[in-house]
Parts: structure tokens; C-alpha cells; sequence
């Protein structure tokens, strides 16, 4: 089966080069940026501006292929990809929950980014907190370190 998966738009923020960035959107805090829609799908925007977060879905458009097992940057051990959210992936698509301040003329003015400047963005999702809150959570390896998340920064080891 192919896919063909085309942005509707474009992520900006204040973070050119991803060493030194924040990895969780929790890292990002007042973290400021915009996300561009093209004219084409600027309808598809009606009602959102109802909603307090959004979730993001993007492409990690800088990361070159993938490792099944790696490092990932709040740990020292190797995990396997998909019990990371490492950038590196088979599929390299990127997941964050953002703040929407407001819209204007199709630019979603949005706080907590963690995502690399002109990211292409594949699509938005309403967060509804009853909807995208499960009770009763697991956190596997992260519930050690889930305290660093705010102070950690990413470096090279996905180039």
C-alpha cells in the first residue's frame, strides 16, 4: 500500500538548528510560535479558535532514517523506537499538544512549541481533555526521569 501524505501548512518557531531545543512541549513552556495554513485549507480552521489546545501532527522533515532500537534523550539505556518519541522513525511524524492563543487570517498563534522551524505541518487535531486524558496511565521507563522533561534539551545523537 502507498501513501501520499501533502502539508497544509507550515510550523514556525523559534528553534533553526534542533540541538538545543526542548524535546516535550512541558519544555517548551511560553515558548511562542505560529503555524501557517495554506489558502487552501484555511476553511477547514472554522470553530477551532473554541478550543485551548491543539494537538499538532507534523513531519520530523530534518531526520534521516531510523534505528529500531535508540537512545532516547531522557535516558541512557536503549529502548526500542516505537517506546520513544525520538525523531528518527520509520515514519518520521511528530506529535505535540500546544497552547492556541488565537488565529488571524489563517496563522494559529500557538505557546509550548518544541518543533523545529518551517516544519511541515500534516494535519490538526481539537485536544479535548476528555477525550485525550485516559485514567489509570502507565509511563513505562519515562516515570523515572518524566521530572527532567522540563530542564532537558535535545542534542545530536538523532543527526
Amino acid at each position: 500500500m502507498k501513501m501520499e501524505i501533502n502539508p497544509i501548512g507550515k510550523i514556525h518557531s523559534p528553534f533553526k538548528e534542533p540541538e538545543g531545543m526542548p524535546i516535550q512541549p512541558t519544555g517548551a513552556n511560553g515558548v511562542q510560535g505560529t503555524v501557517e495554513i495554506f489558502d487552501k485549507f484555511k476553511a477547514g480552521l472554522k470553530d477551532l479558535e473554541g478550543f485551548s489546545h491543539i494537538i499538532l501532527l507534523y513531519v520530523f522533515h530534518r531526520s534521516k532514517g531510523y534505528n529500531l532500537q535508540v537512545i532516547p534523550f531522557m535516558d541512557d539505556t536503549p529502548r526500542g523506537v516505537f517506546a520513544t518519541r525520538a525523531p528518527k522513525r520509520p515514519n518520521p511524524i511528530g506529535l505535540s499538544v500546544v497552547k492556541l492563543e488565537r488565529i488571524e487570517n489563517g496563522i494559529l498563534h500557538v505557546q509550548n512549541i518544541d518543533i523545529l522551524d518551517e516544519t511541515p505541518l500534516l494535519d490538526i487535531k481539537p485536544y479535548v481533555q476528555d477525550f485525550d486524558r485516559p485514567q489509570n496511565v502507565r509511563s513505562g521507563w519515562i516515570a523515572h526521569s518524566r521530572d527532567k522533561v522540563s530542564i532537558k534539551k535535545s542534542d545530536d545523537r538523532f543527526k
